[in-house]
């Protein structure tokens, strides 16, 4: 099984919001020796719980440390930005890590309407140009031709060199679905965000309508999901109750850093609450190693995508390193000596 990671560097109850980028970058690192295909990183704004806000920098940091693996945005949040820009940063990248790096592209803010504002006062205009702003930005990255009549056709983007980044679309419903498979480009629905809602139908309308690609003459989809592996389910249940208790807070519009497992125990809560903190337990893809390599393989299977991606949130680093371990060693990764 292909099994990538994405890391949203979580602010932690405790502990400063520069060791969270810190970790993300030894993560990356320690996902590497593990035999993980990608390291994927996200970009936020404005957001109290999730503090990486500029995935292009940690990806140039995790470039400098890592050898093999594949690293990625998960993705850059396009509206706020000038394709041309983008093109620039990632063919940077690309000279950084030659043929490691995917630019993962989205259409939300990954943010508020203020915050989105903040960051471009044009950001209502710009997700209605998303497709053609998704064009452009290939054909930059590329070093290919812009469409016939472009007014930029003459701008080239460098540093150009003989490897690209590859091109992903990244998103939560049927919208990336389609414009991925417009241009031929490999998809992944974040199963994670919408607790699979619209992830079937998602990926069955990216295969439907897909445009064969040079670079993809096949359509290549991926999920991503939330896991937590330990060494007894019990433990495992343990330690997702930080990340229960958030979930439950952010559908209240509370947004703080991760408490830790005992603190987020104590916190009180009415019975609707206590209800969906049993689905979240009963739900999650939490437990031993196989236990949540098997789920992972299921869902997989069943909605028939390529590849799944892994995201964790735990308040102990250490609980988090250990359950990337336990996984690889449930799906037989080799480790990277």
């Amino acid at each position: 099984m292909r099994l990538s990671i994405l890391d949203q560097s979580i602010a932690v109850a405790g502990r400063p919001h520069a060791e969270s980028i810190r970790n993300t970058v030894a993560l990356a690192r320690h996902c590497e020796s593990l035999g993980y295909d990608r390291f994927w990183v996200s970009e936020h704004h404005n957001h109290p719980t999730i503090v990486g806000s500029a995935p292009e920098i940690v990806m140039a940091a995790i470039a400098a440390t890592t050898e093999r693996i594949r690293i990625g945005s998960a993705g850059i949040m396009l509206p706020h930005y000038s394709p041309f820009k983008v093109a620039e940063v990632f063919r940077v990248l690309d000279a950084l890590a030659p043929g490691r790096i995917d630019m993962g592209l989205g259409r939300a803010p990954g943010s508020d309407g203020r915050t989105a504002f903040a960051l471009n006062p044009a950001a209502n205009e710009r997700p209605e140009h998303f497709p053609a702003d998704v064009r452009d930005l290939m054909a930059w990255v590329r070093n290919e031709p812009l469409v016939q009549g472009h007014p930029f056709a003459a701008v080239k983007a460098y540093p150009q060199g003989p490897t690209a980044p590859e091109t992903w679309i990244l998103g939560s419903s049927d919208y990336g679905a389609q414009v991925a498979a417009l241009f031929g480009l490999p998809y992944c629905f974040a199963w994670f965000f919408s607790d699979g809602a619209g992830g079937e139908r998602a990926i069955e309308l990216y295969k439907k309508n897909y445009r064969p690609s040079a670079q993809h003459p096949e359509p290549h989809a991926a999920l991503c999901v939330w896991a937590l592996a330990a060494p007894s389910m019990e433990e495992a249940q343990y330690h997702l109750t930080s990340r229960a208790l958030s979930r439950i807070n952010r559908d209240k519009g509370l947004l703080g850093p991760l408490e830790a497992p005992d603190v987020a125990a104590k916190a009180v809560l009415g019975p609707h609450e206590k209800a969906k903190m049993e689905q979240l337990r009963r739900d999650a893809f939490v437990g031993t190693g196989p236990e949540v390599a098997a789920r992972i393989e299921e869902l997989k299977t069943r909605v028939g995508v390529d590849e799944m991606v892994v995201v964790t949130w735990t308040h102990d680093e250490a609980v988090r390193q250990q359950s990337y371990s336990l996984l690889a060693k449930a799906c037989g990764f080799a480790p990277v000596t």
